[in-house]
C-alpha cells in the first residue's frame, strides 16, 4: 500500500496525466490509501491505476454520507497482485443525478457489484450492458441501502403475535 508520499506522487501524476481535477483529494482511513476522484473523470482515473499494475479489482461498492452532501459514494478497492498492494479510488455523487461511468469495460468482474450498488443506492451506472435490479424486484420502488429510506414496513410474523396481528385462528 503506498505511504502518504507514495499517493501523492501517484495523485500528481494522475492529474498531470488525466487533467487537473481528476483528483480532488487523497486521504488515509484506516491504514489504507484513497484516491478522491472527480466522478466524470472515474473511467480514466481507473484505467491509468489498472496501466500502472492495480489489474484486479477486489471490491466496488456503494456508499450513503447521509447527511453529507455529496451525499452518495462509490467505492473501488484495486489490488496490484505483484507487488500485493492495495488502493481505494472513492467518487461521491450528489442523490439528483447519481450517473458514473461503469468501468466493466475494463474489469468484467464488476458487472454484478454495479447492479448491486444500482439496485440498492440508486447510482447509474453509464455504458453498463444489463443495469437493472440484481436483488429487489424489478417493481420495487426506492433503494433499501439509502440511510433516508423508511425502516419498518409490512409486520413481522412470530408465533407469539400471531393472534394478535392475524385475529385468532378457527
Amino acid at each position: 500500500m503506498p505511504d502518504a508520499t507514495g499517493l501523492e506522487l501517484i495523485a500528481q501524476q494522475l492529474r498531470e496525466q488525466i487533467g487537473a481535477g481528476s483528483i480532488l483529494d487523497t486521504e488515509f482511513h484506516r491504514g489504507r490509501a484513497a484516491l478522491v476522484a472527480d466522478p466524470k473523470q472515474i473511467k480514466s482515473v481507473i484505467r491509468n491505476l489498472q496501466d500502472r499494475g492495480y489489474k484486479f479489482i477486489a471490491s466496488l461498492h456503494g456508499v450513503d454520507y447521509y447527511p453529507h452532501e455529496p451525499r452518495l459514494g462509490v467505492l473501488y478497492e484495486l489490488l496490484d497482485m505483484d507487488t500485493v498492494d492495495r488502493i481505494s479510488v472513492k467518487a461521491r455523487l450528489d442523490t439528483e443525478s447519481p450517473v458514473i461511468d461503469s468501468v466493466m469495460e475494463l474489469f468484467p468482474g464488476a458487472e454484478f457489484p454495479e447492479r448491486e450498488v444500482f439496485d440498492m443506492f440508486g447510482v447509474s451506472f453509464e455504458g453498463h450492458p444489463d443495469l437493472r435490479r440484481i436483488l429487489m424486484p424489478e417493481d420495487y420502488e426506492g433503494h433499501p441501502q439509502r440511510r433516508d429510506f423508511p425502516v419498518g414496513g409490512e409486520p413481522v410474523l412470530f408465533t407469539y403475535n400471531e393472534e394478535q396481528s392475524y385475529g385468532k385462528w378457527q
